[in-house]
């Protein structure tokens, strides 16, 4: 994937498939050891041990529609050319953890993308579930939880127009917060 904000999407996708109700999505860097941490927890069906072994397997795949499953295998490759790492953990009924380690500073770091736009997607068109979404930087970090925003808006819905629009321009607020007040995110 050209962005890894798109495995994001993807990771999360599995979860929500996996009838997960809370999905946190982190994304942590250290500019110190030019390392990325993608995280994606949810408590959703989990995995057995074989299928968390398989799900590596780009010809591996729970769906019926097609015979390979090319998102967890495409992160992985990704994570390891920079020299980082993927690491999957999961407990049947209980829920699955995917991190990925990501070193900044290699030639092969794929952009992490428009993660502010993927986030407000995951949480407008999925409002029957919770998304905590954690960011940071070095040691300062901010957190959005769905849970907190839907007590704030009582019964105005999630995926109207102007809180998908607050929501992004949160996010890109608090980001750029994170990065001394910098216009782009990585």
């Amino acid at each position: 994937m050209r962005e890894l904000s798109l495995n994001i999407l993807d990771v999360a996708q599995n979860s929500i498939t996996a009838g997960a109700s809370l999905i946190t999505v982190e994304v942590l860097e250290n500019t110190e050891e030019h390392t990325l941490l993608i995280g994606i927890y949810d408590d959703g069906k989990g995995m057995s041990e074989e299928q968390v072994k398989s799900v590596v397997d780009p010809f591996y795949t729970t769906r019926t529609t097609r015979k390979v499953g090319m998102g967890i295998p495409l992160f992985k490759m990704a994570a390891e050319m920079t020299g980082g790492s993927l690491e999957i953990k999961s407990r049947l009924s209980v829920g699955t953890e995917v991190r990925a380690l990501f070193k900044t500073d290699s030639v092969d770091f794929t952009p992490l993308g428009d993660v502010a736009s993927t986030v407000v997607m995951l949480i407008t068109m999925n409002t029957d579930r919770d998304f905590i979404y954690r960011r940071g930087v070095d040691s300062n970090e901010f957190v959005l939880d769905t849970r907190e925003i839907k007590k704030i808006l009582g019964d105005v819905p999630l995926d109207t127009y102007e809180v998908s629009e607050w929501l992004k321009d949160y996010i890109n607020e608090n980001t750029n917060d994170l990065y001394g007040g910098a216009e782009n995110e990585n």
